[in-house]
């Protein structure tokens, strides 16, 4: 008889979560007028508000109903404040800073990404800026955004994005000492000593498959 379910799981003994993950879809490179909904007042609402608009947008995504702006990384500061303060937009909160790393992409594939809330007008946004491995500087937003703060340490602590002006820059999750960003996808998969027992964790396609 053959096993089914948590105990009987068979294949790669990939225990990482992302076995068999596939694209379905090519990711949206850039969107074009109309684009939808209310996001077409919020990039004008944007545009009028900022001066700087066409120096600061490299390009505007909406892909599975959500609008993402990519943002020149030096300017995102100053987009985030006129997005907070503009009585137009009224982002009020950022709701999360995380990173991702494009690896094999182009040299800019390191991203931080920024999850603004207007909860006065009840939308969302993204802004997402690109900065290579050699110069991943960012000016940070904790000025404008206070729950930015610890969210900011992470992506530093994960993916090495160092975000400038940052009242206190220092890993969060890792040791203060430990050597490179366990998210980048350069990073090894596994084999990382476990303090204590003196084991080591195998890469996932490397785990034992459960029968």
């Amino acid at each position: 008889m053959t096993e089914h379910g948590m105990f009987g799981v068979g294949g790669s003994g990939d225990t990482s979560g992302f076995g068999g993950l596939v694209t379905r879809k090519s990711p949206v490179l850039e969107s074009q007028r109309p684009f939808g909904g209310d996001f077409d007042e919020v990039v004008d609402a944007l545009e009028e508000a900022y001066p700087g608009f066409n120096d600061a947008i490299e390009r505007v995504v909406v892909d599975r109903g959500e609008l993402t702006l990519h943002i020149v990384p030096s300017k995102i500061a100053e987009v985030c404040a006129i997005m907070r303060d503009d009585p137009s937009l009224r982002y009020e909160l950022c709701s999360s800073v995380s990173g991702a790393d494009y690896f094999g992409s182009d040299e800019r594939r390191l991203h931080a990404v920024y999850h603004l809330t207007s909860m006065t007008y009840r939308r969302r946004i993204r802004l997402e800026c690109a900065v290579t491995v050699d110069d991943p500087h960012l000016p940070s937003v904790t000025s404008i955004y206070p729950t930015a703060d610890w969210q900011e340490r992470e992506t530093y602590d994960m993916f090495g994005i160092i975000f400038d002006g940052h009242p206190g820059l220092t890993r969060i999750l890792m040791p203060d000492d430990w050597e490179g960003y366990p998210q980048r996808k350069d990073y090894p998969l596994g084999g990382v000593p476990v303090e204590y027992k003196g084991v080591e964790i195998p890469p996932p396609d490397q785990r034992r498959s459960y029968r």
